[in-house]
């Protein structure tokens, strides 16, 4: 087949098609001719990301990626999330009534796991952004929660290594039974820090941020994933939780199992659809370095931007990265990036403990500015850890009728949550978004620190809200003198406010999170970024801990009940939340303070 190009200078050139039905265009005839496809013809047949297919070779930006790859993502996070919350939701009364534990050694030993859960994501993200890649990452990861999965459900299901019962809540574990089920579950804990990180980056990886339609889906990608969390989450705390407490824990444990095996299986069905990045190398290596090659410089004077060092070549040294532009501030950095006669080594190589490109140094700025938005999100992790503390203890006090036979329990309010969630993530991407384009003209209709400061204040009507309630009920309380009652005569449904405005704030901030790390980590390192933003939800839980630790200590001076007595109808919760309401508004401000400092990353060129 014959085709032509017609420019400075016309030739004839002769094609055929490879195996995959793509062109094979041969070497000009003419070495000084700088051969190009016209219009950027090859660029059109590939992504400009740097991604590769399941093969390594570039990927066909026509063949891969984009929602064709995402069913099976999603699917996988769904019935991962599926078996996460039917194993977690209901994990303490386990502990408490089948391995014999005291309710705050039960409470302890779980907060324990899920502060572990959210830790090692950051294993998971330093393999998959140094030396895995997030394809291989979630693979492997994804086969140890299998197996942690299937030794849980035979640790409560097989006799002699399931605890002894004499009555449904009357169970005697052995010592070696329980090493079973705890080695189990931190098998699991250590399964989920390698899948948390990676799944929803992957997911976005699908997307080139070269291309302006691809782009406005991958923002659009973060809001369904997160659905697709909330659809698994809702099944496991209704579901699950009756299968648990009505059939079997070995059924309870065995459907996770069953769910979170799918959750591979789907996730391998789209391989041959998926574009991947290629591993960087380690990036705590690179920070190191930045930072040793700056302080050797202390004294050197640092020049203009465009005398500081960068490789030639159009693409970064750094594997999986876009150059970055250079930026003014943490100027001491720059230092890093300062070329001197003795820092070259033999054959024109350069020693990256003495001398770094800009982009390497711009790395270690992305990451520092990240931090203190990062650290805003914490305040915001304590407020939303009310739903499974505070707000279960305060509708424990409420009316749980539904009708004269049915009573909800207190926990299973947390489901107008996650339907909240359900409900908000459509509305916003369906409507919110393309209304408040018309209006800016950004992509996303707002930006992503704009969309985590509307979730914050919103964070703050939740505490609020939780807090009248509490102020209502008291004086409900001290009026008719229902102290001693289990249940004093008022719904447990006018809690639904503050779990629909928890969830409200969810789909602006926490997703709004999950873009904004994934976007503004250094493209080498964006695993990495995700992972600091699940680690606000561990420090969250602390931070709310520690808070109620302090509040108790203050409170019961002097033989005080305190703030948070057993019973709550002689306490003052609402205090406790008026506090997360006041320090959720200074946290607001100083977010604003921080945003307004922000500046976005500047990424040069791409990757092909």
């Amino acid at each position: 087949m014959e085709s032509s190009i017609t420019g400075p200078t016309t030739f004839h050139f002769h094609y055929t098609l490879s195996k995959r039905g793509l062109p094979r265009f041969p070497k000009p005839e003419y070495p000084s001719i700088l051969f190009r496809l016209t219009m950027g013809e090859e660029d059109s047949i590939y992504t400009q990301d740097g991604t590769v297919d399941y093969r390594g070779d570039p990927a066909v930006r026509t063949q891969t990626g984009t929602w064709r790859a995402c069913p099976y993502i999603l699917g996988n996070e769904f019935c991962e999330r599926l078996a996460y919350y039917g194993m977690s939701s209901n994990l303490v009364l386990y502990f408490k009534d089948h391995l014999n534990q005291h309710s705050a050694t039960a409470s302890k030993n779980v907060n324990n796991w899920i502060g572990t859960c959210y830790i090692t994501p950051l294993i998971g993200a330093f393999l998959a952004d140094a030396y895995l890649g997030r394809y291989r990452t979630i693979a492997a990861f994804s086969i140890l929660y299998v197996f942690g999965m299937t030794l849980l459900t035979l640790s409560a299901s097989v006799p002699g290594l399931k605890p002894t019962c004499v009555s449904k809540d009357d169970c005697h574990a052995t010592t070696a039974q329980s090493a079973l089920c705890f080695l189990a579950l931190y098998l699991i804990a250590l399964g989920t820090g390698g899948i948390k990180p990676c799944v929803s980056s992957y997911g976005a990886d699908q997307f080139d941020d070269a291309d302006e339609t691809e782009k406005k889906h991958k923002s659009s990608f973060f809001n369904w994933f997160y659905l697709s969390i909330n659809v698994g989450g809702l099944i496991a705390s209704s579901v699950l939780v009756w299968v648990q407490e009505n059939v079997s824990w070995g059924w309870g444990f065995g459907i996770p199992a069953i769910a979170m095996a799918i959750a591979v299986v789907s996730f391998f069905s789209g391989t041959r659809l998926y574009r991947n990045q290629k591993p960087g190398g380690s990036p705590f290596t690179r920070i190191c370095q930045v930072i040793v090659a700056s302080f050797r410089k202390y004294k050197v004077k640092v020049p203009e931007s465009k005398a500081l060092y960068e490789t030639a070549d159009s693409e970064s040294s750094i594997v999986g990265s876009r150059k970055l532009d250079h930026t003014d501030d943490f100027r001491f950095f720059d230092k890093a990036a300062v070329e001197l006669e003795s820092d070259q080594m033999l054959k024109g190589s350069v020693d990256r403990w003495k001398l770094c490109t800009v982009t390497q140094v711009e790395e270690l700025k992305a990451i520092i500015r990240l931090l203190p938005v990062w650290a805003t999100g914490i305040t915001f992790a304590a407020v939303y850890s009310q739903i499974s503390t505070l707000f279960v203890l305060q509708g424990d006090r409420m009316d749980p009728h539904i009708g004269p036979n049915f009573e909800i329990p207190a926990a299973s309010l947390s489901i107008f949550d996650t339907l909240s969630v359900i409900f908000w993530v459509p509305v916003y991407d369906r409507i919110i978004v393309p209304v408040a384009r018309k209006y800016t003209g950004h992509s996303n209709g707002i930006t992503q620190l704009q969309r985590m400061g509307i979730g914050l204040f919103i964070s703050i009507l939740a505490m609020l809200s939780a807090a009248i309630l509490e102020l209502v009920r008291l004086q409900d309380v001290r009026r008719h003198n229902y102290y001693e009652l289990k249940h004093m005569p008022m719904s447990i449904f006018w809690q639904v406010p503050q779990y629909f405005l928890i969830g409200c704030a969810e789909v602006f901030t926490f997703i709004g999170q999950l873009e904004f790390f994934y976007e503004q980590a250094p493209d080498a390192m964006r695993s990495l970024g995700s992972a600091l933003s699940l680690t606000t939800v561990a420090l969250g839980n602390y931070l709310s801990s520690l808070l109620v630790t302090i509040v108790n200590k203050a409170s019961t001076k002097g033989g005080r009940l305190g703030w948070i007595p057993d019973n709550l109808n002689y306490g003052h919760v609402h205090y406790f939340f008026f506090l997360l309401a006041i320090l959720s508004i200074k946290n607001l401000i100083a977010f604003f303070v921080i945003a307004k400092w922000y500046k976005y990353k500047r990424p040069i060129g791409t990757l092909r």
